[in-house]
This record gives C-alpha cells, sequence and structure tokens, in this order.
C-alpha cells in the first residue's frame, strides 16, 4: 500500500508531457509484451503449418505406398532355392560389368563397380519381388560417377 502511494505521489509530480512519455513507454512495452506472448506463437504456427502438412501428406502417401508393396509381396507365393537363385543371376546380369554376384547359403553378395543409383536400386526391387531377398547390409560410395561396394541379401527361399 505504502509504495502504491509513493508511486501516485511520484506521478502527480511528474509534467504533463513526462507523462504522456511514460504513459507512450509503457503502452508501447505492453503491445510488444502482448505480441510476444500472445501473438507471435499463434503467427509463426500459422505461418510454418501448411508446409508441414504439406510434408506429412507426402510422407502419407509414400507410406501407403509401400504398404501396398508390401501387401503385394507378402501375397506373392514363396520361392523355392532353384529360381531364387535365377532371379539373382538375371537381376545381376542386368547390371552388366558394374556388378559381380557371389552366394552361399541363403545369403547373396553384389559387389558393384560404378554403377548408378538407378541401376542399384532396379536390382534390389528385382531381387526382393523375384528372389524374395531382403537386404541385411549394404556398404555403399560414391566414386567416379558411381556406386562402388557391396549389397547383402538374405533368401527367404524354401527347399
Amino acid at each position: 500500500m505504502k509504495r502504491q502511494q509513493e508511486l501516485q505521489q511520484r506521478w502527480a509530480r511528474l509534467q504533463p508531457r513526462e507523462r504522456m512519455l511514460v504513459s507512450v513507454g509503457a503502452s508501447a512495452i505492453g503491445v510488444l509484451l502482448l505480441w510476444y506472448v500472445g501473438l507471435y506463437s499463434a503467427w509463426n504456427t500459422w505461418k510454418t503449418v501448411p508446409s508441414q502438412q504439406r510434408a506429412l501428406e507426402i510422407d502419407l502417401l509414400q507410406m501407403r505406398r509401400l504398404a501396398g508393396e508390401a501387401r503385394d509381396l507378402k501375397a506373392q507365393p514363396p520361392v523355392n532355392a532353384a529360381q531364387a537363385a535365377e532371379a539373382l543371376k538375371s537381376a545381376t546380369d542386368r547390371l552388366g560389368t558394374t556388378g559381380k554376384l557371389s552366394q552361399a547359403g541363403d545369403r547373396a553378395t553384389l559387389i558393384l563397380t560404378g554403377a548408378s543409383p538407378e541401376a542399384l536400386r532396379t536390382w534390389l526391387s528385382d531381387v526382393r519381388s523375384g528372389a524374395r531377398a531382403r537386404p541385411v547390409d549394404m556398404t555403399i560410395n560414391r566414386a567416379n560417377g558411381g556406386l562402388t561396394g557391396q549389397v547383402v541379401v538374405t533368401l527367404a527361399a524354401t527347399p
């Protein structure tokens, strides 16, 4: 209470011009506080939500596409070891000189030398659908305009 009386007395002693300056300053501080505390976060959210929504929609479409591929792969009949080996060989032959395949048991290793990213993607897709193989290890580097490294796949073939 005493503090409030002191402030009122001090206010009364101020000249009209000083009172106006203090009022304008306090109003400016109030407006800034209102902006930063109440409106800025809402404004920022309003600006960023459309781009986030587009990104999430793209992610959703990709997830739906992948789920469809998974359903299709699951619905395909299993392949035997000979069919899987033939599908791996066929996919690797399409790589030409950029890919060499070695197989040991239920694992196959593809050695890449200067393959294009599109060729690797196609090979992975072909062995996934044709041989029912899935990648378990991949060491790939970009070198001399192509991809170099190895891809290890495991076969889910039935005997």
